[in-house]
């Protein structure tokens, strides 16, 4: 005897992309969406329907150790909080979400941010609350609080950003979040119900040289973004700032020129307010910005950190395989440990929800 599987009402499909932050000096301001996706597959039943009132499944990066009960997954809590926000205090019953998350936890390459992102989308298509990107990306960033990954995610392509300060009359009990004060169970100890104000983050899509691919070299450990930014500076020297900003206003322009000039770009991707600081906690890193360059490797353009790494981005053109393995043969010869890597594409469209 054959079981008919039960046929869900709506079933539809979140899909977000990965996303590289900071851009050398970009520190906090730039993001860029790649072609490496969370997918979220949903079906919602009818309330007859003979199945559990709640399954979550995951598959991919961190299936072993990622919570996939609604109140602590990640993605599934930033949803009902998207929820609570208009007034709808529980998820539709039955509803069967399975997660598949090819992004390396923990490695630069904005697995935290796709995952606020991917709920944020979610809550809106399980309200049908029909929320604008702009209004959006206000939600995120009431969990995430800083815009460049989930700017990029969200948005797609390559993203310059910032986040609103709050206002001095509310610094006691500010209602838009300051970029310092992320931290864990931000969404049950802070914001409730509380609706984001209109307009935290800004943004502005920038011009991008479609042969430009971004190859993502990724070893085979995590760093936690907090210790990666306790290691930084409170306060940092005039002619460090000044360096970064020069070449800030050249690399958004040089990226989006066709053809890429290398020896522009490569100058301008240098950085002196973030990799330095945490070039100790990752052996290796010092070599790799150093030794790996275009009159080496004919079609790189430049070479960073990917995010807070331990991740390492290079731009390139061509010669992708001997530019990744490089990397990788001096992350093994001075840090001793294995790596990996992806040749990934720009990618413009950003978050994505489509019914299936």
């Amino acid at each position: 005897m054959t079981t008919t599987a039960p046929v869900p009402v709506r079933s539809f499909r979140v899909a977000v992309p990965c996303s590289t932050a900071n851009i050398g000096p970009g520190f906090d301001v730039l993001g860029i969406s790649l072609s490496l996706y969370l997918v979220l597959d949903v079906q919602i039943f009818s309330p007859t329907t003979p199945v559990p009132d709640f399954a979550m499944t995951y598959s991919g990066e961190g299936a072993a150790d990622v919570p996939l009960t609604p109140e602590e997954n990640l993605t599934t809590k930033t949803a009902l909080y998207v929820l609570s926000t208009h007034n709808i205090r529980e998820f539709p019953k039955p509803l069967r979400i399975h997660v598949h998350n090819p992004i390396p936890l923990g490695r630069g390459l904005g697995s935290s941010g796709a995952a606020v992102v991917a709920g944020v989308a979610l809550g809106d298509a399980l309200g049908n609350l029909k929320l604008g990107k702009d209004r959006m990306l206000d939600y995120c960033l009431m969990i995430e609080c800083h815009p460049d990954n989930v700017a990029a995610a969200l948005i797609g392509g390559f993203v310059a950003s910032y986040l609103r300060e709050p206002e001095p009359a509310v610094t006691e009990k500010p209602n838009i979040p300051h970029s310092e004060t992320l931290e864990e169970g931000r969404i049950e100890k802070e914001l409730g119900a509380q609706q984001p104000p209109v307009g935290i983050g800004h943004y502005v899509r920038l011009g991008w040289a479609k042969e430009i691919k971004a190859i993502a070299i990724v070893p085979q450990f995590e760093i936690a973004t907090a210790k990666a930014r306790a290691v930084l500076p409170k306060s940092y020297e005039r002619q460090d700032v000044i360096f970064n900003l020069q070449r800030l206003a050249v690399l958004t322009t040089a990226l989006g020129c066709s053809p890429p000039d290398a020896d522009l770009i490569y100058q301008a991707m240098q950085d002196k307010v973030h990799q330095p600081y945490r070039k100790h906690l990752i052996p290796g890193l010092p070599e790799i910005l150093t030794t790996i360059t275009p009159s080496k490797y004919p079609g790189l353009l430049g070479i960073c950190l990917s995010g807070a790494g331990p991740t390492i981005l290079a731009l390139a053109t061509d010669n992708f395989v001997q530019i990744a393995t490089a990397a990788q043969e001096v992350y093994q010869r001075v840090g001793g440990f294995d790596s990996f890597y992806k040749v990934l594409d720009v990618v413009e469209d950003g978050a994505t929800c489509v019914d299936t």
